[in-house]
């Protein structure tokens, strides 16, 4: 095929008016409390206490309210906003909530951010460090013109059961759980001290390299400190309620049961604005 003379026009499409099919009026009268995209991933940059900041990637969810009257919402909507910046952070997050509710033109908006977070820590006898990875989340509200904002870390733990330990001539069962802590925030507070209140009320924290002399602290240490699923979050929220920081709370805990076909569950949940 011959190529074109390097002086030849090139013929573009027309571009011609297409309807906005989302933007025709819907006649159910139902309105849907969040429509909008989820599962979509982006780097971001979260503070970090003892490195100043770390570069992930988070997965978003992101949905508006729509009223009644409208079919549907623009989803490339939410995409263009969140590649506004190439990096997400902490600060920037607030804003990219009130630029999506005002853009969608919805009465309330919702983003949950959510992103493995690293700590280095060390063994307790040997000291060797290791990074320990957890799950945390910034999540957005955002309704009648006010924004609020809570953090979220999955810890994971070590539980040892105290009736075990009571009932059995040597050992007792233990387990991994998971302590969860939403926490709405007055004033800034490190993931690393949310995470820190969860491993410090459990059984034993976990670690990513043990030698055998840790191995042995962390088994006794268990033993020793013994915690029901109960236990655990009556301890975390004691925390919580001392802590003026913190606005409200839910605290919860699941006990992945060693001797049994199911987990252990227990939540506390908590507004302090709200007598």
């Amino acid at each position: 095929m011959t190529p074109p003379p390097a002086n030849a026009k090139i013929a573009r499409p027309v571009v011609t008016d297409i309807e906005d099919v989302q933007g025709r009026a819907d006649t159910r009268r139902l309105p849907i409390n969040r429509v909008g995209i989820k599962d979509i991933s982006h780097p971001v940059r979260v503070k970090d206490r003892s490195a100043g900041e770390q570069h992930t990637i988070a997965n978003f969810n992101m949905y508006v309210s729509l009223p009644h009257n409208f079919k549907g919402t623009h989803m490339s909507r939410f995409v263009e906003i969140l590649h506004t910046e190439r990096e997400i952070s902490v600060e920037s997050f607030r804003a990219m909530l009130e630029k999506m509710t005002e853009r969608l033109e919805a009465d309330t908006g919702h983003i949950e951010m959510t992103f493995p977070f690293f700590v280095m820590k060390k063994a307790p006898v040997s000291g060797v460090e290791s990074l320990m990875d957890y799950r945390a989340s910034l999540i957005g509200e955002r309704r009648d013109g006010r924004t609020e904002m809570w953090v979220r870390v999955v810890v994971p733990v070590t539980s040892l059961c105290p009736c075990s330990k009571k009932i059995s001539a040597y050992g007792a069962h233990n387990q991994r759980s998971h302590v969860t802590i939403s926490a709405k925030l007055r004033t800034h507070m490190w993931i690393e001290e949310i995470i820190g209140i969860a491993e410090s009320e459990a059984s034993c924290e976990l670690y990513s390299i043990l030698k055998r002399p840790d191995e042995k602290y962390v088994t006794e240490r268990a033993y020793d400190n013994p915690k029901f699923v109960e236990d655990m979050v009556r301890d975390v929220a004691a925390r919580l309620n001392a802590d003026e920081r913190v606005a409200a709370y839910t605290v919860e805990s699941e006990n992945f049961e060693s001797i049994h076909n199911h987990s252990a569950y227990a939540l506390i949940e908590h507004d302090k604005d709200v007598p």
